[in-house]
């Protein structure tokens, strides 16, 4: 009996999957807009896009049950270092002191208010702003509670954090100290102390993409059904 070939398979017409799962693994890149289905990738590892070499993002599990431990932390250093003296000089017997706060002010009082309104935005504004948006959303996220206004307050936090400069700061003061120990005692406060711990807390903020909340807003059942459709 001969043997023939056997008929083509149907051409598949089924429509796109749509179920929450499916629409869970689409990733889009900010920077030309292409749409990819996100892998599973190991820690450490990143997916860049294929056509503008864009990052897409990043196994981030291990930063996330980090996150909210690092803003409790920043948030507590973020008010020492500003409760506190940044540094005090001791010039021929007398004795000045001052806080970031009281160094905005002096900055206004010298009819610099630009500079004055710089300074106090980029290192208290900002960043005060960017570690409450943040304590706001995990710690409902903490609770598997989704808090009100989560996308709006997801866009806050990316546009507040590249006008956070607190690093930027620490270096100026850094120099200034070295320009005044010339002619002064200079005596580091301990604001000082708590701002050079903030930088690296904040630092290791920064590894966190937050639009990377999103995926772990479900609820544990929402992160089985996605694991399991991804196995599938």
């Amino acid at each position: 009996m001969a043997a023939h070939d056997a008929p083509p398979a149907p051409p598949d017409t089924a429509p796109p999957d749509s179920s929450p799962a499916a629409l869970h693994r689409l990733v889009a890149c900010e920077y030309c807009d292409a749409v990819y289905e996100r892998m599973p990738i190991s820690p450490g590892e990143r997916a860049l896009c294929l056509r503008c070499g864009g990052e897409l993002y990043r196994e981030s599990r291990r930063h996330y049950h980090r996150l909210l431990p690092l803003v409790i932390t920043a948030l507590i250093l973020f008010l020492v270092s500003n409760a506190y003296p940044i540094v005090e000089m001791d010039l021929k017997g007398v004795r000045t002191q001052t806080t970031l706060l009281g160094a905005v002010q002096a900055l206004y009082a010298d009819q610099m208010a630009l500079v004055a309104a710089l300074v106090f935005a980029t290192t208290i504004l900002f960043p005060l702003s960017e570690l409450l948006m943040m304590a706001y959303l995990l710690v409902p996220m903490a609770q598997h509670r989704m808090p009100p206004g989560f996308d709006r307050i997801v866009r806050g936090i990316r546009q507040t954090r590249p006008w956070g400069m607190i690093e930027v700061f620490m270096i100026g003061v850094l120099v200034t100290l070295v320009k005044l120990s010339t002619m002064a005692r200079v005596l580091p406060g301990i604001a000082l102390w708590s701002f050079a711990a903030l930088v690296i807390v904040l630092a290791a903020m920064l590894s966190f993409d937050p639009r990377d909340l999103w995926r772990y807003l479900e609820t544990p059942a929402d992160n089985a059904t996605a694991a399991d459709a991804e196995r599938r």
